[in-house]
């Protein structure tokens, strides 16, 4: 059995951890912020220094595979924070590898608009 302390969850929380010590959100440049579950991926414009979520999106708003869902995550938030005059943000995987659904999330992210 494993130890909690070396499990993949636990691993997570500590790569997140690390980044979210060196980057914050602000209003002008609020951090876009990823969540990934085994079914879903989400994504929140978090504005830490107020502590609020400007925009959002979750793959239960759109059908498919993860990946097809994180391409649009991706371009929904990216319109959302068009909307919000949002063009430039942080952004914040979560601790899950930059690959796959990531990538393909911070493309279409990119190809809406976003500039991180």
């Amino acid at each position: 059995m494993k130890n909690a302390s070396t499990g993949t969850k636990s691993a997570r929380e500590r790569r997140h951890a690390r980044v979210r010590a060196r980057i914050s959100g602000t209003e002008s440049r609020p951090r876009l912020a990823v969540f990934k579950s085994n079914k879903f991926i989400s994504v929140q414009l978090i504005d830490d220094t107020k502590g609020t979520t400007l925009a959002a999106a979750h793959g239960r708003e759109f059908k498919g595979s993860l990946g097809t869902q994180a391409v649009a995550v991706g371009a929904a938030v990216a319109k959302r924070a068009k909307e919000k005059g949002v063009t430039a943000v942080v952004f914040d995987r979560g601790g899950y590898l930059y690959g796959a659904q990531i990538k393909a999330l911070a493309d279409a992210a990119r190809e809406g608009g976003l500039t991180f």
